[in-house]
């Protein structure tokens, strides 16, 4: 496990009075994704099957991943006692589930999955990073603060193991360039938007449009300038590419532009 349990946040410095709504929701939704962690585990196993150095620490990876998920859904249950943490998470694996049952990586490689592993740490460091800071409320900001600083160590170990495996697996950086935005552009499919409405809307029909817009409007304000900066950084590194290089600033910039203009549409269309 990690430096830290669920006994080491302050638990006793919650705030009601500090509670954000819009932030309530999201951080649901989140604490479902990361209640997956068993399951993505179990995956990284099968891909990863004669690599027992590997399985061990994708092992311990999905039980920090647990913990997340479990810190985040008892401080939701705080801030909406009508929030049923564990009815939420079977909701949400009953209707989005892993292939338990790969024995191949969907990226073509095992270094493609090890890249397409760094871009989700990138992600979520990123986004527990802009949420601690985003948030008001004194325990959230604690938890947010400990997640991320997993992600980070997460991303750090996951691209050791991809230095192991480029050499072996001939992926060169075009390829991991092509993994990276795959998996970048996989932020849009069924898992947020899924673990949003089964956290929030159980009672609708599903309707994968709706549940992604109403989560992305809540989850891109929490974004700064220098949150995506540093995300792309690591994205440029896990590709191959130089993360302190002009284009890495240019590219940092647009998607700046690009998250701040669906944000607006967003809030547009809510309006």
């Amino acid at each position: 496990m990690g430096s830290w349990t669920l006994d080491d946040i302050s638990w006793e410095r919650f705030d009601p009075a500090k509670v954000d709504g819009d932030i309530v929701r999201i951080v649901k939704a989140a604490s479902l994704v990361e209640q997956n962690g068993a399951d993505y585990a179990h995956y990284l196993c099968g891909v990863f099957h004669d690599d027992p150095d590997f399985q061990q620490v994708a092992r311990r990876w999905g039980a920090e991943e647990i913990q997340h998920g479990e810190a985040l859904g008892r401080w939701a249950t705080l801030a909406d006692p009508g929030f049923d943490h564990r009815a939420a998470c079977a909701r949400f694996t009953s209707g989005f589930r892993v292939d338990l049952g790969a024995e191949r990586s969907v990226r073509g490689s095992r270094a493609g999955e090890l890249v397409a592993r760094c871009i989700v740490e990138t992600g979520t460091s990123s986004y527990y990073t802009a949420l601690a800071e985003a948030a008001t409320e004194p325990v959230l900001r604690e938890i947010c603060r400990r997640i991320a600083a997993d992600e980070l160590r997460h991303y750090k170990l996951f691209y050791s193991h991809l230095k192991r495996y480029l050499a072996a697996d001939g992926i060169g950086v075009w390829r991991r360039l092509r993994v990276a935005l795959g998996r970048i552009g996989e932020s849009e499919d069924d898992e947020l938007a899924y673990a949003y409405h089964a956290a929030n809307d159980a009672a609708l029909p599903y309707d994968r449009r709706r549940a992604a817009r109403a989560y992305a409007r809540r989850a891109f304000a929490v974004y700064r300038r220098h949150h995506v900066e540093r995300g792309i950084a690591m994205v440029f590194k896990a590709a191959g590419l130089d993360p302190q290089s002009r284009l890495m600033r240019w590219t940092a910039g647009l998607a700046w532009w690009g998250l701040r203009h669906r944000a607006r549409y967003l809030q547009r269309l809510a309006a």
